[in-house]
Parts: C-alpha cells; structure tokens; sequence
C-alpha cells in the first residue's frame, strides 16, 4: 500500500501548508513514483548529490509531460511543468528539500492516526536507501580512481591533461594535491562501506526474523533472490575498492594500509560468514526416530566459491542451548567440541546451480537417532529444554584465497520421544518464535510479556491453522483473558495492561479443571482445523463465551434459540446451548453435551443441528436452515447401486421426561427400565439380540459331552451394558464387564480364558485398543525422559473375550443381591425345576472327574479363582 492512498482519503486542509511550492494536483498526478525516488537519503551538496538530484528532476519532468498527453488539463500541467523546470533547473536540491519537507509531512499524519505507516512503505524505503548508498559507493571508486591517475600523471608531469570534471568540486576548490586528498577520500569511502554492510546484515537479520514469525504462521516472503543480489552488489564494489586502496599504496603509506587491509579482511568475513543461511528450517517439534529435511543456502557461493575437485560438504550437529550461546559468543568462529545427539546422514555436498545462480546444500533424509538431556533448571520439563541444528563448513573464496569456517544455527527445537508430548513441545515452541528478540543471546525469551502481545500471537496463529481470514475478536480476548488470568471481575480494558507468564500460558493447571491454558485452547485449534472450519469462517460459531454469560445472552430469547460455543470443560469439544421452556412457564438454557472431533466425523455439526427440532435460530434471530443450510449433507434414500436400502444415523437429545427417575411423575413406573446391579436391563419385548459382550468361545473351542439346554420363553432375558459403565468401555466394544460373570453351571474353557480376569479396580482404567488415552487430570501429562516409548496408550488393553454360542443366557455372578422382579423369578422358579438340565442356578460344582472330557472344569469368574483349587494346565 502506498502512502499517498492513505493521504489521499483524509481531509486536504490537513495538509494544506505543505503544497506552497508543489501542486497537490502534480503530487497526485506522481503518486507512486514520487514515493519510489530516494528523496530523503540525498544529504549534502556535493557532485554526487547533485548529480542524482538533476537525474530525479529531469525523469519527473518527462513523466509530467507523458501524464499530460493522457489528460484533460494538458494545457495546466504543462504549464506547471515550464515553471517547475524554471524553478529548480539550476538548483536541483531544493526540489530536493521541497518534496522531502512534503513525504515527511504526510508521514507525519498518518501516524498520528493510524499510529502506524504500511509495512510495504518501510519496505520500499530500505531498498531506496541500501540502492542510493551503493550508487555513492560506485561513485567514490570512480573518484578514488581519477584521483589516483591525476597523481600518477602529476608525477610524470602530465598533470594539465587530467579533467578536472572527474573530481569533487568541494576538493578542486580547496587546492590540495592528489596525494594528500587521496587518503581521505578512501577513509571515507570504506567507511560508507561497512555502514552498507551493516545495513545488508540488518536486513539478513529481519528475514531470520521474519522466518521465525513465520513458525507461529505470519506471512513471510521467503525468496532470498533480492538478498542475494545485495550481497553480490556490496561485494563487487567490496573488491573494486580493495583493488583501488592496493594500486594507491604509495600514497596511503605504511602506516594507513595495513589497518585498512585489515579492516576490508574483517568486512568481507563479516558479509560472507553472515551470507550462509538455513533456507529451510527442520522441524521446531522434532521427535526422535524421524526423519526430516532441511536446506542450507550459501548466498555468496555462486560469487565467491573457486572450482575444486572436491565439493565442499555441510555437517549437520545437534547443540545444547549452552553450546549454542558459546559459538555465539565467539562470533561462530569456534568449533564444536561434541554433539549432543546422533544425526544419520548429516553431511550434505554444498552445490552450486548454474541454472538458478544458488549455492545451497539439501538434507533430505536426516534422522535424529537419538538425544543427550542435559541439566535442566528447576521445575523444567523435557518440553522446554531448547536445543538447535548447527550447520557448518569451511570454504576458501577467490579471488582473495581467504578461508573462511562457515556455521549457521536452526531455529531453537524441541526434541520429544513420544507422541505425548507433542501438545507441550508446541507450547514452547510458539512462546520463543513470538516473543524472541532480533539480537539475543540464544535462546533467551522474556517470562513476561504484554497481554496485548499474547492475543496477536494467539490470533496469529489460529488464522494459519485453521487456514481462515476470520480471526479472533475483542469479545473473544476477554473471554480468554478471564480464563487465563482467572478473574471475571476485570474490564475488557483492564486486562491490555496486564502482562501474562509463561507459567500462565502452559504451567498452571487452569482452576478446577485438569489441563493448562495451552492444552485448552490447542484443541480448539484441532477441532476447529478439523471439523469446524467452514463454520468458523462464516461467522456462526461464537465459540470463546462462557456459558454464563451464555446464559444471560439467551435468557430473554425464544425457545428454540441457540448458539454454538466451545467447551469450556472438556478439551477440544463444542456444545450447543439452546433455550427451553420449563414446566413453570420460564425460559431455560441446557448445553447438549460437548461434540469431539471423533463425534463430528460420524456426523457432521450441520446435520446433528438439522436432526434436532428443538433448535429453530441462531442467535440472535437466524433460522437455522437459512444460516446451516449451506453445511447440511444431502440425505441418500431409496436402493444404491447395489439394490441395498439406504441407512442413516440421526441425533436425537434425551428430553425432560426421559431424564426423570423412575415413578416420577408423569413417568409410569412400568415404563423405566428394570436395574440390576446399577445397569439397565432390556424388558423382553424390548430386547436386541447379543447386546451383552460374549462370555464363553463357541462349541468348537470348548468340546462338551453334549450341548446343554437352555430355558427358553418368558423367563429368559438379555441384559444391556450401560454407556456408563467405565467410561474407558463403550458400550459396542466386545469387553466382559467386570460386575457380570459365569454362571457356575457353564463347562470351563481353559483354552480360552489363560488367566483370571482382572479385578474391578484395574480393568476400569484400561484402553481399548486404538482408542486414544484420555488426558490425566491434575496437570500436564507425565512425559517420558530419555527411553523411546512406543505409541500406545498409557495402560495395555485387557484382553478380549471370544462370542458364545448365538442365543446364550447372561448369567448373575453368585452372591449378589438381585432387585425384586417378577420375571426373573420366575426365571429362578423354572431353573430350579426337578430334572433341568442344568440343576439349581448356584448349584455347588460337581466332583472332580465328573465330566468325561479331558478338558479340567471350570466354574464362575465372578470370584476370580478356580474353585476346585486346580489351575488349568495343573495336574
């Protein structure tokens, strides 16, 4: 954006005693290119000076005269163009000073509104400036080079051929002789030298910067083409110079020399040392056992680099944060005396490409086998010890023979073993790349920084995840301004005074709940990443709102008002709050359990919120069809391709009278279900077949004198695993719940079962196998220190039962008390019949011997042991 297009939009009379000796009318008609001259760099009144101020007057005279031959008012501006000529045709440099006086007051305004000028402008300014510098660096060779011929020929006595047009009218007048201005003016020009220099290293340092930035998902221009060619520039000048101050040896003397001989030595190590950049970082997260890649590019190298017979190779080494902060104070001179973790295939040829003119070395298949913790501080975690790559080299450049170790660090990374400590290495990682300063000492960062600071970040980085242009606002920075400094009491303008910690950030176990800010707010960023995206960029989740003042937003709506909000309680999940009527009449606000990332894969958020009629608008007053209709799914009916009935999966959410407990009112006692033990069973007429995991294997794997039967009829029942049981089991998952057991009846299957089952108290905690581990309460997970763990969840799954036979009973462990039912005693009636097949439902096990398979007997599980004393496998 340029300048002129903000002026141009604010009042004129702000500006009205800048255009006393320019038009505005001519300033608008030159816009951008008024802004693309180096008006504010010329200083002085010297030949180089003035003779880049006639070439700008005449080139904005020309572009005047063009801009006429298009226009209506060419009768105006050409006028305005003769008087301009007139003007300043003698005395190029106070148009100089005219136009400067007019840039700076404009500069002036917009930041005094906007407190800010485009990144753009500061951007166009630096390269006018690095450019004018080096067009006065040429232009002091050329000096440097008449002088010295002047010399020589004042020598020879050919003195009076020299024109004198070549030289500095300031040193013509002065009468001196060539040998003693020639010393002085090289002084001068590598001093002009090393401040370009400085300028090129500055800016090497913002691009390091911005690639930082870039970590946390700022946009970053990542083509080192225009570097490179600065680079390239400054050193061609570098060496003309050098060539100069070599040929005048005479003159500078013996003392003058040397030091200037010097001081090009350490200018050219200076620009070539910081020239070798790692174009493309590893990853800042880097778990150990994985390969990544990486790139090293040597700006110079197509330059300065000599043809060899053997390329020259860059070694890839991992360095502590102490390591790194040592080579950075020997200005990365030094070597490193010893890795601190094994890299595979860390030497790389550095190669040049004649094809794109770079010099870069690839690492494509690097592994970190594995890591050498060093001494951490305090209460430090593995998460956040920083360590870093160090790329190094040692090159000998033409055409000055000079050798030079080359060495360039990563970005600061996180080094993890397991996959668990991924959430808390990126905590680490985001908190460096965004409060880091340009010169530090590696890798210190601030502990604190302005809240002000955090949310940018936060919003940054959110927008790049999810890959969206609606970013966070000021109503979501409270809300999460309440929830990390835990005070609902501050103003919104209280809290950009504050400042937040590091410990704040992903330390602290946020009040009441089990997990960190960080770990919170990373798995709305997964979610919304996931699942939410297209939601979120239109505006229709609120998302970062308390669900009080959910509440209080709702209360006075309709019924059938809703909003979607993230959870503030469960990692990771969205709910859905909506207005309901009570039964006195008055509105109230439920919160639908939180959906995961897992639940939104099975069904879209679209299609649970068209599946619940309850829901109407959202809030404030959108119908919901016309805000979601875009995110609904087109239902499938009829056959598919194959003649099969099309299926579907609908959400439906328990209503008020559903929840009641049983004999509540309205709620006929017949209609709730029957409890046994805690868990509801099916009454007959409403049974599914095989809801209950299997207990036994089939026939074939536990042979039988013959198959037993089995009372059929009224008095035989299934039984359903409640959802609540164990919050580890689902309810479809075939696991044998711990409060049921065999009936002591059923033949034993040792070939089945190795072992006793696992008591209540441990098989509660396990995991299913491929379920993810839940997230421990009470702080941060534990993580793994130095061993390579495998991916899996904390604790091994107990191990799975095989299916009984199709249409088996499911059997009451012994001992416990049954809650009155008619059906089931009259179950119990039937079994205890003279002549059942099975006898008495807890009948006592038969003698040893009594079966005439060789298979040992085996009886209930319930009490975990084998009653006969006898294990299998036991004589």
């Amino acid at each position: 954006m340029s300048l002129w297009s903000i002026v141009s939009q604010m009042p004129p009379e702000e500006f009205g005693s800048l255009f006393t000796e320019f038009p505005r009318s001519l300033r608008c008609l030159l816009a951008d290119w008024l802004e693309n001259q180096p008006w504010e760099f010329l200083h002085g009144s010297d030949a180089f000076c003035t003779s880049v101020a006639g070439g700008m007057l005449s080139a904005m005279l020309e572009k005047l005269r063009s801009a006429a031959s298009s226009d209506g008012q060419q009768c105006q501006i050409l006028q305005q163009v003769s008087s301009l000529e007139g003007t300043y045709r003698r005395d190029p440099l106070r148009l100089v000073a005219v136009l400067k006086g007019i840039l700076e007051g404009e500069k002036a305004a917009v930041l005094k509104r906007d407190r800010h000028l485009p990144l753009s402008f500061h951007r166009r300014q630096e390269e006018l400036k690095f450019s004018l510098g080096l067009q006065r660096l040429q232009h002091r060779v050329r000096e440097i080079q008449a002088l010295r011929e002047r010399s020589s020929q004042l020598r020879d006595g050919a003195g009076a051929s020299l024109p004198l047009t070549l030289r500095d009218p300031q040193l013509k007048t002065e009468g001196k002789l060539p040998e003693s201005e020639l010393p002085a003016l090289v002084l001068e020009a590598v001093k002009e030298l090393e401040a370009a220099k400085q300028q090129v290293l500055k800016r090497i340092q913002i691009w390091k910067r911005q690639q930082q930035l870039a970590g946390n998902g700022a946009v970053f221009e990542e083509n080192l083409a225009p570097l490179q060619k600065r680079c390239e520039s400054l050193v061609e000048v570098y060496f003309q110079l050098h060539q100069q101050a070599l040929a005048a040896s005479a003159e500078l003397g013996s003392e003058l020399l040397p030091r200037l001989l010097e001081r090009f030595t350490e200018l050219l190590s200076s620009l070539v040392k910081s020239s070798f950049l790692v174009e493309k970082q590893p990853p800042q997260v880097l778990k150990t056992q994985t390969k990544f890649q990486a790139s090293v590019r040597f700006l110079l190298g197509p330059q300065l680099l000599k043809t060899s017979a053997k390329p020259y190779v860059v070694r890839a080494d991992m360095v502590t944060e102490k390591q790194a902060r040592e080579l950075a104070l020997s200005a990365y001179s030094g070597t490193l005396s010893e890795s601190t973790g094994e890299i595979v295939h860390n030497v790389v040829a550095l190669e040049t490409n004649p094809t794109s003119a770079t010099c870069c070395a690839n690492f494509k298949n690097v592994l970190l086998k594995k890591i050498k913790r060093c001494e951490r501080k305090g209460s430090e975690s593995v998460t956040e010890e920083k360590c870093a790559v160090l790329f190094s080299t040692t090159v000998a450049l033409t055409p000055s023979n000079l050798t030079v170790h080359l060495q360039v660090l990563s970005l600061p990374i996180v080094v993890i073993v397991h996959g668990n400590q991924d959430n808390n290495a990126k905590a680490t990682v985001l908190w460096d790349n965004a409060f880091s300063e340009i010169d530090r000492v590696p890798f210190v960062v601030a502990e604190r920084v302005p809240w002000e600071k955090m949310c940018d970040t936060l919003n940054l980085k959110f927008m790049a995840e999810v890959q969206t242009t609606k970013g966070l606002l000021k109503e979501h920075y409270f809300f999460l301004a309440q929830k990390i400094f835990n005070d609902h009491s501050a103003s919104l303008e209280d809290f950009q005074s504050r400042s937040v910690s590091w410990a704040q950030f992903n330390k602290e176990i946020l009040p009441g709940r089990g997990f960190t800010f960080w770990q919170w707010f990373d798995g709305v960023l997964d979610l919304t990443k996931r699942c939410l995206k297209s939601y979120w960029s239109d505006r229709l989740i609120i998302g970062f709102i308390s669900k009080q003042y959910v509440c209080k937003l709702l209360s006075t709506e309709p019924d059938g008002t809703f909003l979607l909000r993230f959870s503030d309680s469960e990692i990771g999940g969205v709910t859905i709050a909506h207005v309901i009527r009570g039964k006195d009449g008055s509105s109230q606000v439920e919160n639908i359990q939180p959906f995961s990332a897992k639940d939104l894969s099975i069904r879209s958020l679209g299609d649970r919120i068209r599946d619940l009629g309850q829901l109407r608008n959202l809030y404030p007053n959108t119908p919901k069809d016309q805000a979601f209709g875009s995110h609904y799914n087109k239902e499938q009916t009829g056959k598919d391709g194959r003649g099969y009935v099309s299926t579907a999966i609908k959400m439906t959410v328990e209503s008020e009278r559903e929840q009641q407990p049983p004999g509540a009112a309205g709620v006929p006692p017949e209609a709730a279900p029957t409890q046994m033990f805690g868990l509801p069973v099916l009454r007959p007429e409403l049974q599914h077949e095989s809801l209950l995991s299997p207990i036994c294997p089939p026939a074939p794997f536990c042979p039988q004198p013959g198959p037993p039967s089995y009372p059929t009829g009224e008095g035989s029942m299934n039984m359903m695993v409640s959802d609540t049981i164990g919050s580890s089991f689902p309810s479809t998952s075939p696991m044998l719940s711990p409060a049921l057991a065999m009936d002591p009846a059923l033949p034993r299957c040792p070939e089945a079962f190795g072992n006793p089952p696992l008591p209540m108290s441990f098989m509660a905690g396990q995991f299913l196998p491929g379920e993810p581990p839940q997230l421990l309460t009470g702080g941060p997970s534990p993580e793994p220190q130095d061993e390579e763990m495998p991916e899996m969840g904390l604790f091994p799954a107990p191990p799975l039962l095989e299916p009984p036979p199709q249409g088996s009973p499911r059997w009451i462990a012994p001992g416990m008390e049954l809650p009155p039912n008619s059906d089931f005693e009259q179950f119990l009636q039937e079994m205890s019949l003279e002549g059942s097949p099975l006898g008495p439902p807890f009948a006592a096990p038969p003698p040893r011997g009594a079966y005439p398979s060789p298979s040992p007997p085996c009886w209930g599980l319930a009490e975990a042991r084998w009653d006969d004393g006898v294990r299998p496998g036991q004589a």
